[in-house]
């Protein structure tokens, strides 16, 4: 068998998330159905693991996931067989042949998001499926320095849906960046950390936004991280507004 490791963006607007669901349309099985096409259709059929799991509506720039399959294919063959059957809203943008031991989901070692909000005074309907609302002024200084407070390992329970599968809801954030997209009129929120939990980025950002529009004190983030209490946070940001920058492997074997 030979692995290989894929990138790949997706508009995630006409999908259920990533994760394969009945009756549903999801990013895994679109995926699977294209490689198991490849490989020639066979018993038991070929999964693909990515690197973690998308919601419904929120799209990547650069996922990745990894398969097994006993034919060998060039980086740029596979690439190309691969593009030739997906629909126009998955794109693979790398294949690499990889070491058995790599894995898409444990040989990660940090995930960035970003995260889109419109200023526009009404919803764009041309950026309605790609970013959230916010019409209200931001203080984008509060919710910098708001944000540092996330920075670091916490117990995020405040910070995550219910729902959730996580054994734990501590989590490492290495870095926040929020700044303004002038020529869009977007405020873009980007999170780098070592994983992040069910709908936890789009709770921090709703958050941010409360304390950016002075709805909330700029020091609200220490208290609510220790209250430990999803009610206290409150608010969610749409999907809509969520994309998957890059999964960092560090020094994990990737490429042979």
């Amino acid at each position: 068998m030979y692995r290989y490791k894929i990138t790949f963006a997706y508009d995630g607007a006409n999908f259920s998330g990533f994760q394969i669901q009945p009756h549903k349309r999801t990013v895994e099985q679109v995926l699977k159905n294209a490689v198991n096409k490849i490989a020639k259709h066979p018993t038991p059929a070929i999964p693909v693991i990515g690197s973690g799991r998308t919601d419904a509506g929120v799209h990547a720039l650069n996922q990745v996931a990894h398969f097994d399959i006993p034919y060998h294919l060039s980086n740029e063959s596979m690439r190309k067989a691969l593009n030739s059957i997906l629909p126009l809203d998955i794109l693979i943008k790398k294949a690499e042949l990889v070491d058995s031991n790599f894995h898409a989901r444990y040989s990660a070692h940090d995930k960035t998001y970003r995260y889109r909000v419109d200023q526009g005074e009404f919803v764009n309907p041309f950026k309605r499926n790609y970013t959230a609302h916010f019409k209200y002024p931001l203080d984008l200084n509060l919710m910098r320095k708001a944000s540092n407070d996330f920075i670091g390992e916490h117990d995020f329970t405040s910070f995550v849906a219910s729902g959730s599968q996580a054994k734990s809801n501590v989590r490492t954030i290495y870095a926040i960046n929020v700044r303004r997209d002038e020529l869009r009129n977007e405020v873009v929120f980007d999170f780098t950390g070592n994983g992040f939990l069910y709908n936890q980025i789009r709770i921090m950002v709703a958050f941010l936004l409360e304390i950016g529009s002075k709805q909330r004190p700029v020091d609200d983030v220490k208290r609510v991280l220790a209250a430990k209490d999803r009610t206290e946070a409150r608010m969610t940001a749409p999907a809509s507004g969520l994309y998957l920058v890059s999964v960092d492997y560090g020094n994990a074997q990737e490429s042979i």
